[in-house]
């Protein structure tokens, strides 16, 4: 991660809003805790500005980079979502199901701050898998051939043509 340090675990403060995490400088091994104030944060404030607020800050930055974005949105998000009135179950059952992947789910139907969500989640979920040079099981310019083809209409040479 970042510039030495590892976030070992993040929380919130609901009063004020805030984000906590505690963290280790790898360099010295020691602990630390960093309160993180959400100011003039409220029951409508967005959680992508404040995301992206928090991304952008010098003083934070640093910290939050080193936690996957798709954590991110989903404190700031308990953190709203207990500012509006919910129950804290309540709102790690929203969660949840915003932060579950259904590859049957049409994604082009959901609101802008959960596609955003989803997509910081696919990001982090292929980052995990993704092969680099380096690692064990890498492998350079692997090549696949697929039995078999799906033909499709928007894909043949034929709609060329009508252009």
């Amino acid at each position: 991660m970042g510039d030495g340090i590892e976030v070992k675990r993040c929380g919130v403060k609901f009063s004020p809003p805030a984000l906590v995490l505690n963290y280790l400088i790898k360099a010295s091994g020691k602990m630390h805790r960093r309160t993180m104030p959400l100011r003039n944060f409220n029951k409508n404030s967005s959680v992508d500005a404040t995301v992206d607020e928090l991304l952008t800050n010098p003083r934070h930055a640093k910290f939050v980079k080193c936690m996957p974005k798709f954590q991110l949105y989903r404190l700031v998000a308990i953190i709203r979502d207990k500012l509006s009135g919910m129950s804290l179950e309540d709102s790690l059952a929203k969660n949840d199901e915003i932060d579950r992947l259904d590859p049957e789910e049409d994604l082009n139907k959901v609101d802008d701050e959960t596609l955003r969500r989803k997509k910081s989640l696919m990001e982090d979920t292929f980052e995990k898998h993704v092969k680099k040079p380096g690692d064990p099981d890498f492998q350079y310019d692997v090549q696949v051939d697929f039995d078999e083809v799906e033909a499709c209409e928007w894909d043949s040479e034929e709609s060329d043509q009508e252009f």
